[in-house]
């Protein structure tokens, strides 16, 4: 039986052991112009795919937003299949259920690439049947996951030592020493006019905001991928929340290969009774994060970035307590 990888690293695989031109053809209709509905983290990616027609670099290299967003709609279609196959039963159902219908199904047509993602996307998102599924990924040899090739990670070619001319940094201090006189120098004694100026007439009300006006800010609403709608509510009582969660890996830790998440803050954009749909927070900034400006209001120590990508997160016996909440202005300001 083969040891299954876990979190992002099962769908980067899974989509590079996929057949190239079936998914480049799904790729090709997609409408990826600037001005369409894909955010730029995940349109930009696969227009470089559109280009290059390397499905497997882009598996290995691509942001997690762009590779969970393309298994997600190639996965459509037949999970779909494979839940009106299953009826009754689809919530929850047994292995043997879940190999009958998948059995049955492909005599009718279904492809192996199309049984790979329905089984992948299961466990990815933590089904009901994922203990299933990810037994049938293990043990059936026509779901084998190749490797992901050796493709070294956007931004992660070294940066060669900056060589600064001694004549520009003494120019440096020089200004540098002018702006701080400048500040140190005691500030102009005022002149009185001889005559006062006129005093404006107030506004009148109808031309000026009140006080409640200024401030009365509306949070932005969250744009869901249809899936995502399905399972989870924009209106949970967590929605907003910095919370403390296990978070997976995208792939292995070298340091700790045996490891596969870890506790983290997350913002939690929306839930359901037994998931929750969270962004990461990191210390370390990367392409696929944007800075996190309310950190140390939600009670975080440190400087945070937080992940474009979402991820659900299954919950315990409890739900996790905030360590904070985002006002709706500081809610807007990140790009959802």
């Amino acid at each position: 039986m083969r040891e299954l990888p876990t979190g992002p690293a099962l769908a980067r695989r899974a989509l590079a052991s996929l057949t190239s031109s079936w998914v480049l053809e799904t790729v090709d209709a997609l409408d990826l112009r600037p001005s369409g509905k894909l955010a730029p983290v995940v349109a930009m990616p696969l227009r470089d795919l559109q280009r290059t027609r390397d499905v497997a670099a882009f598996a290995a290299r691509a942001p997690w937003a762009a590779v969970r967003g393309l298994v997600e709609l190639l996965t459509m279609d037949p999970l779909e299949a494979v839940v009106a196959r299953l009826g009754d039963t689809a919530d929850d159902p047994s292995e043997a259920e879940l190999r009958e219908a998948l059995a049955s199904l492909a005599t009718e047509g279904m492809t192996r690439d199309e049984r790979l993602l329905v089984l992948t996307f299961a466990v990815l998102e933590g089904f009901a049947a994922a203990p299933h599924c990810a037994r049938l990924l293990e043990s059936d040899p026509e779901f084998a996951l190749v490797e992901l090739p050796d493709v070294v990670p956007l931004g992660a070619a070294p940066l060669a030592p900056r060589v600064v001319d001694e004549a520009v940094r003494e120019r440096r201090r020089e200004r540098r020493a002018a702006q701080r006189s400048r500040r140190a120098a005691p500030p102009p004694r005022p002149t009185h006019a001889k005559t006062r100026p006129p005093v404006p007439d107030p506004p009148s009300p109808s031309s000026s905001p009140t006080a409640r006006e200024r401030h009365d800010v509306t949070r932005r609403a969250l744009r869901l991928t249809p899936l995502e709608a399905s399972r989870f509510d924009p209106a949970h009582p967590l929605a907003g929340a910095v919370v403390v969660v296990e978070v997976p890996f995208d792939g292995v830790d070298p340091d700790a290969p045996e490891a596969t998440a870890k506790a983290r803050p997350a913002l939690v954009v929306a839930g359901a009774p037994d998931t929750l749909l969270v962004r990461a927070l990191y210390s370390q900034d990367a392409p696929t994060r944007q800075p996190f400006a309310p950190w140390r209001r939600v009670g975080l120590d440190h400087p945070s970035f937080i992940e474009d990508a979402r991820v659900a997160i299954a919950l315990g016996d409890s739900a996790p307590t905030p360590l904070g909440r985002l006002s709706d202005e500081e809610w807007n300001a990140i790009s959802l």
